[in-house]
């Protein structure tokens, strides 16, 4: 999902069409409703499922989205470049820690729509070259995001499927291809920009802070959270929590803020609307037909297969409908990791592919940097390639 600055990200044209488009997808799912082509039920067991795992993103929107307003976020990249000692391979490697970090315990878009702006203007400003950084960003916002349910929609949407123990169970089913799903990448990126890493920087001036009590306490929010996601508690209990203490301190220190586009209704609206008329989809009889397309068991190759479908279907039509079209062939945990593997480190190839990507070229082009969608197409192409058979092989090897 993304965070509520959809807004101002699109100009008024792209608002309106947005605005079209969930507008007809809630008509769309009011009416399979009301007809009863998707039974009362199941419309039911439907919502029991969502609305925790939709209140969380609209929770960690407003807590990220406050977090950034208050400097949290940049505040930490400036820190970062003295931190470097001036070599650019040593903030090449905080830099991507940062964009780690972030979509493991805070989720891709929060990566892909906060920190890639601060990060490529950090760049800018040192005197390095900003693509690099830019590309490290949304390469890791979704291949980073296998490791934690918080990590990703798809994977809190699994993990009520597969029982597994809360997220430290998740964890110890999925890190070993997360953990491929971070090197591959950072070892491809680091080879194909390794001149562009070699050298030093100029450390520039920190931006003074316009209001030390708003971002110490935004930090240590930030940080008191981040346990709290993997405590096994229902996620969107200490996100809450956390969105309700920001917007309470905001509201004394700095009121303009607060906004109700801190929360993102227009992407949770359009995820309603797909989970609505995929359920339908469902007991219609797709279930049937991607049944036979998608293998079975938990060998190595029928998990290959299974990865490798979740990988096409991501860059053909998004992957959260991916995932959830492809969702019931995920008939054991280690067969719904395989499909974690495809629709989470797959989308790196087309602009659609997840929406982080589409809001992340917004973020970067805005800020002047160039994107060649043939290049990213040939050189995620080429990562994929990598990444998702070895994922794929480690899911096997481990379980």
């Amino acid at each position: 999902m993304t965070p509520g600055g959809v807004p101002e990200i699109f100009p008024p044209a792209r608002q309106r069409s947005g605005l079209v488009v969930v507008l007809a997808l809630l008509a769309a799912s009011v009416l399979v409703v009301a007809t009863g082509f998707l039974p009362w039920s199941a419309f039911t067991e439907l919502t029991d499922r969502v609305v925790p795992v939709l209140g969380f993103v609209m929770a960690i929107t407003v807590v990220t989205e406050l977090a950034a307003a208050a400097g949290v976020f940049s505040s930490l990249v400036e820190r970062m470049a003295g931190w470097g000692l001036t070599r650019r391979w040593i903030l090449w490697l905080f830099v991507l820690a940062l964009a780690t970090v972030s979509t493991i315990f805070l989720s891709l878009d929060t990566t892909a729509v906060l920190v890639t702006p601060v990060v490529v203007l950090l760049a800018i400003h040192v005197g390095v070259p900003p693509m690099p950084f830019a590309l490290a960003t949304i390469w890791l916002a979704n291949t980073a995001s296998l490791l934690l349910p918080v990590s990703n929609l798809t994977n809190l949407l699994a993990e009520s499927r597969m029982n597994a123990g809360g997220p430290a169970g998740f964890a110890a089913l999925v890190w070993a291809p997360a953990l491929v799903g971070i090197l591959v990448p950072v070892i491809a990126l680091t080879v194909l920009y390794r001149r562009s890493l070699r050298g030093r920087y100029i450390v520039p001036p920190r931006t003074p802070v316009a209001d030390v009590p708003l971002l110490a306490t935004s930090a240590v929010v930030v940080v008191l959270l981040l346990p709290l996601l993997v405590s096994g508690l229902p996620v969107w209990i200490p996100a809450t929590g956390a969105a309700l203490v920001l917007l309470a301190v905001f509201a004394i220190r700095r009121r303009g803020s607060i906004s109700l586009w801190l929360v993102p209704w227009r992407p949770v609206a359009i995820a309603f609307g797909l989970f609505v008329l995929v359920d339908a989809a469902q007991v219609h009889g797709l279930e049937s037909l991607v049944g036979s397309v998608a293998g079975q068991g938990d060998d190595l190759l029928s998990l290959l297969q299974l990865s490798a479908l979740g990988t096409v279907a991501a860059n053909g039509i998004n992957n959260l409908p991916a995932y959830l079209v492809l969702e019931p062939v995920g008939t054991s945990p280690v067969r719904l990791a395989a499909l974690l593997i495809g629709v989470n480190l797959g989308p790196l190839i087309t602009p659609w592919a997840s929406l982080a990507t589409l809001l992340w070229y917004q973020k970067v082009a805005a800020l002047g940097v160039k994107v060649s969608w043939l290049r990213f197409a040939l050189a995620g192409f080429v990562v994929v390639l990598l990444t998702v058979p070895l994922a794929t092989l480690a899911l096997w090897l481990i379980n």
